[in-house]
């Protein structure tokens, strides 16, 4: 799994990197809100940790703008503040989860793995973006018209709508919608895009899928 670390101090950076990578993480460090913002754009990310207080932009300005483009990766944030007012904020603001400075590494690594499972979670719920809602109560993906999806249309369509302007390649797609399905191959994920695109079409959405098979995906405005 793959982990943005936002943290000013550079010493704690190195040291947290190290651990979280001996545990199996991929982790992306960076040392200011302004940078973490550009990663987080333009890269795929399957937690964020964030520290409060950063140079250029807070680890509240970055969660706030995250949510706001409907950046729905999972967010963990540390302060060196122990009032309840900076947690308060910081759940309000849609972080998952909070861990107050010091921490003991083994407590982080606990939190981290809890923030990651809670991802497979985003998985059949509602959502909404532009003229279209999916509902999970009945797998209906809805704009003008109705349309029912299976369950791994359903999961792709989400997993689509929680990385808006991104190009998702294949590979990330099936480790992440096809995780417990070995046999699954590109042939799979480009069939199911295009079951997808035909769904947007027939309920006539402001949205397509632009990408071609054995590539990378997006979910983009119909012009």
């Amino acid at each position: 799994m793959k982990l943005l670390f936002a943290e000013d101090t550079k010493e704690l950076s190195r040291a947290v990197c190290v651990v979280l990578e001996h545990s199996g993480y991929e982790v992306d460090p960076v040392y200011d809100g302004e940078e973490a913002m550009e990663r987080i754009r333009t890269n795929v990310y399957d937690g964020v940790i964030l520290d409060i207080m950063m140079p250029g932009k807070t680890g509240l300005e970055v969660l706030t703008e995250m949510r706001n483009a409907n950046i729905l990766t999972p967010v963990l944030m540390l302060t060196a503040k122990a009032e309840i007012d900076d947690r308060v904020v910081g759940l309000d603001a849609g972080a998952d989860d909070y861990l107050t400075k010091p921490f003991a590494m083994k407590e982080l690594i606990a939190r981290v793995k809890s923030m990651t499972r809670r991802r497979e979670e985003y998985t059949l719920r509602d959502m909404q973006i532009a003229n279209l809602e999916l509902r999970a109560d009945n797998f209906e993906m809805t704009a003008r018209n109705s349309v029912r999806l299976s369950i791994k249309e359903f999961e792709l369509m989400q997993t689509l709508i929680m990385n808006p302007d991104r190009e998702l390649d294949t590979g990330y797609l099936l480790e992440h919608v096809w995780a417990n399905e070995p046999d699954a191959t590109e042939d799979t994920v480009w069939l199911y895009i295009s079951y997808l695109k035909g769904k947007l079409d027939s309920v006539d959405a402001e949205l397509t899928i632009a990408g071609s098979k054995g590539g990378s995906f997006q979910l983009i405005r119909v012009s």
